[in-house]
This record gives structure tokens, C-alpha cells and sequence, in this order.
């Protein structure tokens, strides 16, 4: 058997500083994903909330962009519903301000479109001889996407007629 140690690599304050600011350079981040990264590089107490501080004043951390981001990007390629979205936002403790911010970011018409095809991709694919059964797991599976019940039951309903 051989034995492993795990050997702690403790970074200087500059060192964290610039590690986080590359990570956040990289792609947008909300501060609890940079509280978190910066606790694992084992930064803690006043260290990482001037290291925090001192990234939102350069602009590398900014929530309200952060939820723009995230909702733009989670609708357009994942096809996420906003219900969805928002429990991710609110997960990663975006303020409400910021996730209404972020909400914006979803055009009303291309919210319509992309619930309709995805009707039309589900009642294919739970096609079965009960009607019944086809909408309930059309409606189940896009109402796990995050689309509101009401607008997803419409749409099965105009879809089916």
C-alpha cells in the first residue's frame, strides 16, 4: 500500500488576488462562486472580503451582469423555463433586484416560440394511443424545464386541438 499526503498549498493574498481575478476573467461569477474558490485556495476572514471587495471596485464582479449572463444563457442554450432559472439565481443567492435584472434578458416572444417547439418535440416524443397520458408527460417533462404550468398546459392544449 502507499501512502499518499496531501500537501496544503497556501497562496499570499497578491497570489489569491490574482488567481481569482483570472477565474473570474474567464467567464461571469456570482460572489458566493468566488467566496467559495477563494475558501478552497484557504482565504478566510478579512483577507477574502478585501480580495471580494477589491474585485467588485475593478469590475471582475459584478451580480446584476452575472444574472444577465446566466439567464440569457441558460434559456438560449439549454432552453431553460424562467421558473428553473430563477431557482438557479436564487440558489447562488442572487438579490431579487438582480435576478428581476436578469429576467430581462428572455424576450416575451422568444419565451413563446421556444415553449412552442419544445410542446411540439414532446407530445412526439410521449406520443402514445392514451391522450391523456401524452399530455401529462409532455406537461411534466416541460414543466421540469422550468416553463410556468399554465403556459405549458395552454400550449399542449392549442397544440393537440
Amino acid at each position: 500500500k502507499s501512502l499518499f499526503l496531501l500537501m496544503a498549498t497556501f497562496y499570499t493574498l497578491q497570489q489569491a488576488q490574482h488567481k481569482i481575478e483570472q477565474y473570474c476573467a474567464y467567464q461571469e461569477r456570482c460572489h458566493e462562486e468566488v467566496r467559495t474558490k477563494l475558501l478552497s485556495l484557504k482565504v478566510y476572514g478579512d483577507g477574502l472580503e478585501e480580495i471580494i471587495n477589491q474585485l467588485i471596485s475593478e469590475d471582475f464582479l459584478n451580480e446584476e451582469r452575472f444574472a444577465k449572463a446566466y439567464a440569457g444563457g441558460k434559456f438560449r442554450m439549454k432552453k431553460w423555463g424562467r421558473s428553473k432559472i430563477i431557482q438557479g439565481l436564487k440558489a447562488r443567492k442572487i438579490s431579487d433586484y438582480c435576478i428581476k435584472q436578469g429576467m430581462t434578458e428572455i424576450p416575451e416572444e422568444d419565451y413563446q416560440k421556444t415553449l412552442q417547439s419544445l410542446v411540439k418535440s414532446a407530445i412526439k416524443k410521449y406520443h402514445s394511443g392514451n391522450i391523456f397520458e401524452t399530455k401529462s408527460k409532455s406537461a411534466n417533462y416541460l414543466i421540469g424545464r422550468g416553463y410556468e404550468s399554465e403556459l405549458v398546459w395552454d400550449a399542449i392544449q392549442r397544440n393537440l386541438k
